[in-house]
């Protein structure tokens, strides 16, 4: 943990082989960008508790999922924020890659997306799930989970998108837009995005909870480190199982209405 003073400064753990993220890391589609994320980490500094000292929290990146903005490749994504073009709400997912959109799910949950593609393209990398490596005690601290951790309650701290963005400290609408490139203060937090070299243990699936045919097959954005155990479980969203049906037999017919990002 730091106090802040040389926030996320670069010291290494034992992920030697790590380095910090470029804009061109992050400029070809999500589809392309998000497995690459995978085995790189997300680093924050974010003021915690009532003395609001800055605590940093290291992740590993597990899981992800990639989501295309409106226009991106041959075949719209009717699964994107950005697919019906650039609102309030998105306005984060147009900007340079490298920024962060923190959004609510639910009402509830604070997500965070790693924006990538040309600027104005509105494409976004969802975290999905990850591994603290760093900072245990803040991150087990936001998730409300007491001391000391079990295996499972450690393997659980990220485990899902929801989980991911209280243990790292990022929350909306404060957060949304700050820029993990520059690592610049953004209402006293800061993120940095570090990457690996590329794996060969990969393994890739419909995307987890997303409703209608946006949660087949027939987008199969979801990427993950195979075998690991913080990858959160697969659900189908509403009506995907019965779009995957009809996607399989051929039939013609309603694929469900229009699915959201989970």
């Amino acid at each position: 943990m730091t106090d802040g003073s040389d926030l996320l400064r670069g010291v290494d753990l034992p992920h030697e082989s790590l380095r910090r993220a470029v804009r061109a890391d992050l400029s070809a589609s999500a589809v392309d960008v998000a497995p690459r994320l995978l085995g790189g980490e997300l680093r924050t500094v974010v003021a915690i508790g009532s003395d609001s000292v800055p605590v940093e929290v290291r992740l590993r990146i597990t899981e992800v999922e990639a989501y295309h903005g409106q226009g991106t490749g041959e075949i719209p994504d009717p699964g994107s924020h950005a697919r019906m073009g650039r609102t309030a709400r998105n306005s984060t997912m147009w900007g340079e890659p490298g920024h962060l959109y923190v959004y609510l799910s639910h009402g509830i949950h604070s997500c965070v997306n790693v924006v990538c593609g040309p600027e104005g393209q509105g494409d976004g990398v969802l975290l999905r799930a990850g591994e603290i490596v760093s900072g245990t005690e803040a991150a087990a601290l936001r998730r409300g989970v007491a001391l000391p951790l079990r295996r499972t309650t450690l393997r659980d701290l990220a485990r899902g998108p929801g989980r991911l963005g209280q243990a790292v400290g990022l929350r909306h609408p404060v957060h949304d837009g700050i820029d993990a490139i520059t690592g610049g203060e953004r209402r006293g937090a800061r993120a940095e995005l570090w990457l690996g070299p590329q794996r060969d243990d990969v393994a890739s699936g419909p995307r987890v909870g997303v409703a209608g045919v946006a949660g087949t097959a027939a987008f199969p954005w979801r990427f993950w480190i195979d075998a690991d155990p913080t990858v959160s479980p697969f659900r189908w969203g509403r009506g995907a199982a019965e779009a995957a049906a009809e996607l399989a037999s051929g039939e013609p017919g309603s694929t469900g209405s229009a699915p959201v990002l989970n």
